[in-house]
């Protein structure tokens, strides 16, 4: 999935709604996102969603 891809289907939720993460131990708020340029030439860059891993 690219950023397009999600942007579009996020649309659709309403705009105050938590964007969870799925993990191996549950659901996860996602806290922070980052931006990962490619390596190198040809490479696509790549966006990194975050998890809360605040303790519960």
């Amino acid at each position: 999935m690219n950023v397009r891809q999600m942007i579009e289907l996020l649309g659709a939720f309403p705009p105050d709604a938590v964007v969870m993460f799925e993990g191996e131990t549950g659901y996860d708020a996602i806290s922070g996102i980052t931006l990962e340029p490619g390596i190198q030439p040809g490479m696509p860059d790549e966006v990194i969603l975050h998890p809360d891993m605040t303790p519960d």
